[in-house]
Order: structure tokens, then C-alpha cells, then sequence
């Protein structure tokens, strides 16, 4: 005798299959070119600075 949930899991499957393949094509049409430039000393400044805020409870230093 057939699972009854087969067929339900191979519905989700699909659905699942066919979202991720639009997301994966809408990223691919819209936002693979853009690219995000670094800093490292502007990182490692914002590092510095959040985790001295962490020492003095949140408070300015």
C-alpha cells in the first residue's frame, strides 16, 4: 500500500524546487553584477568601537 504523505511530500518538494529556482533567477537578473568594496580599516574601526561600547554596558566612553 502507498504512503498517503508521498504524494503531499512530493507536492512540497516541487513547490520548494520552483522557489528556490525563482529566487536564484531573480538574484541572478538583479544583483549579480553589484559588487560591495571593503575596508579593512573601517571594519576593524567599527570592531574596535562596538566592542568598547560592549565594556562600558552601552554607555558613551
Amino acid at each position: 500500500m502507498k504512503n498517503p504523505n508521498a504524494s503531499l511530500i512530493t507536492k512540497l518538494t516541487l513547490v520548494v524546487l520552483v522557489k528556490l529556482v525563482l529566487l536564484a533567477g531573480l538574484w541572478w537578473a538583479f544583483f549579480h553584477e553589484q559588487r560591495v568594496t571593503v575596508d579593512a580599516k573601517l571594519v576593524s574601526d567599527q570592531f574596535l568601537s562596538s566592542s568598547r561600547a560592549s565594556d562600558n554596558n552601552g554607555e558613551p566612553p
